[in-house]
């Protein structure tokens, strides 16, 4: 596949990629108060990944609310389901037994992702009763099992392949990691479907003749990101060695990613940000840093965070407008993400963090109840992004020499 080749590097001290903001702009947006943001999420330094989120309660309560309220709620409901007769024309509670809320089965099953990593951060909040009642009525063998004769059913191979089945191992880690006597029955009962989930991603990922670069649910980046932490949860190193050895081949070799192009009108997820955030994954902190120096050549050293302008929903009633706001709170994480896998004292990290602070206190505000255009899923993004998801749990430690957990330095495509 060709690349683009890598633009001329900015001046020291003074990088700036084409049509960001200025100085003054990015410092004004950043300087007053972040509305309680301070108190949701802690954007420290690379140092600080492990760090145990410092969560508001009310904020935590508000996204827990919006999942409550959709995980059980059957319509609308927009399915991506191919008929083989008509005894397949049924409703979504009955094709999907365990995921047929929230508008559409990615949805629901982070939705249920959300009570099970808010639930487990803070057990003893006054909706947490009601998040393990919700969590119990869908993690039954019963409907787990239902769940995996749809995804086996003919024709079927593609289904929610890479997003929805990334976000089912995801939640499958969060229960595994959970030390809790009903998160482990859950998670006995959901290991069925993860299974499942994991050999369609495997007969699938060697395939990948090119990486799927989109800004929605085709992305392979943010994908794999998701996929690799739940193998190194669920220790299937296989799978883990197949992510890292494609991630390298699919990502390892590009140059100069041209994000003053983004966002385009629909991304929730940023192209250029997410294959940074997965590269981090795989890579130790001196090979990361020489091949973000590469693949994002303009970020300053200066420590501005206003190289990237926030995305701005113009209309939240639209499905795919509003996935501007779902674009801000992924590209705070993915921005922290990529600040982690850099070497402490990277003059790079205080403007990746600066940036991440700009977009969270952008994207936390717009997580409301307004419309279910957004309110359905938003809470998600919220919640991965203030509770850290990304820097914490098994496997996402680093060894002695900086090295992802799993991964060979040696097999590295990177110079």
């Amino acid at each position: 596949m060709s690349r683009p080749p890598a633009p001329r590097k900015a001046a020291p001290g003074r990088p700036r990629q084409p049509g960001a903001k200025g100085r003054g702009a990015a410092r004004a947006v950043g300087a007053g108060p972040l509305s309680g943001l301070a108190l949701l999420v802690g954007l420290g330094g690379p140092a600080a990944a492990a760090d145990p989120p410092r969560l508001d309660p009310a904020a935590t309560s508000r996204f827990a609310r919006l999942a409550l309220d959709c995980v059980g709620k059957e319509y609308p409901n927009k399915i991506a389901h191919v008929l083989a007769g008509d005894a397949d024309a049924r409703p979504p509670r009955e094709l999907t037994p365990a995921f047929f809320g929230c508008f559409d089965w990615h949805s629901a099953v982070h939705g249920h992702w959300l009570l099970a990593r808010l639930v487990r951060l803070e057990p003893g909040a006054p909706w947490a009763p009601e998040a393990r009642a919700a969590l119990a009525r869908s993690l039954t063998p019963g409907k787990i099992a239902g769940e995996v004769r749809y995804l086996e059913g003919p024709g079927r191979a593609g289904f929610e392949r890479p997003y929805g089945l990334a976000w089912l191992l995801q939640l499958g880690a969060e229960l595994r990691e959970w030390d809790d006597p009903d998160a482990r029955r859950w998670s006995r009962a959901l290991q069925p479907l993860e299974r499942a989930a994991a050999a369609h991603l495997a007969a699938w990922i060697p395939k990948l003749a090119f990486p799927i670069r989109i800004g929605e649910h085709d992305q392979t980046a943010f994908a794999f990101g998701l996929v690799l932490d739940w193998a190194r949860t669920a220790g299937d190193r296989e799978l883990e060695g197949l992510l890292v050895r494609r991630t390298r081949e699919l990502y390892g070799r590009d140059r100069g990613c041209p994000i003053a192009y983004e966002p385009s009108g629909h991304d929730f997820l940023s192209p250029c940000l997410a294959e940074a955030d997965l590269m981090r994954r795989v890579e130790p902190p001196a090979a990361f840093a020489a091949w973000l120096g590469a693949f994002l050549p303009g970020l300053p050293l200066d420590g501005d965070g206003g190289f990237l302008a926030p995305g701005v929903a113009t209309d939240r009633s639209d499905g795919k407008l509003v996935h501007l706001d779902g674009l801000n709170l992924s590209r705070a994480w993915m921005l922290e993400g990529i600040a982690s896998g850099l070497p402490p004292g990277d003059p790079r990290v205080p403007g990746l963090l600066a940036a991440a602070r700009i977009h969270a206190k952008s994207g936390v505000e717009a997580v409301t109840a307004g419309t279910y255009e957004g309110g359905h899923w938003l809470g998600t993004f919220a919640t991965y992004l203030v509770t850290r998801r990304g820097l914490s749990g098994p496997g996402r430690e680093r060894s002695a020499d900086g090295t992802p957990s799993g991964t060979d330095p040696a097999s590295s495509v990177v110079p």
